[in-house]
């Protein structure tokens, strides 16, 4: 399985042009709406708060 190399967001209109690229080299592009990029942040966010409670659990 590739790993993630690097991303960038970049606005593009009324949408975000997201770019992921992996450590062999493929890129992704994908177009996101505002709704949908605040739907991966509070997901990403979730995830951290979760670590961070499992984390102070051990």
């Amino acid at each position: 399985m590739a790993r993630l190399a690097k991303f960038t967001i970049e606005p593009n209109g009324d949408e975000y042009l997201l770019l992921i690229e992996s450590d062999e080299g493929e890129a992704l592009e994908l177009v996101a709406s505002l709704e949908q990029m605040d739907l991966l942040g509070e997901a990403v966010d979730e995830l951290l708060v979760q670590e961070d409670a499992d984390d102070e659990d051990e």
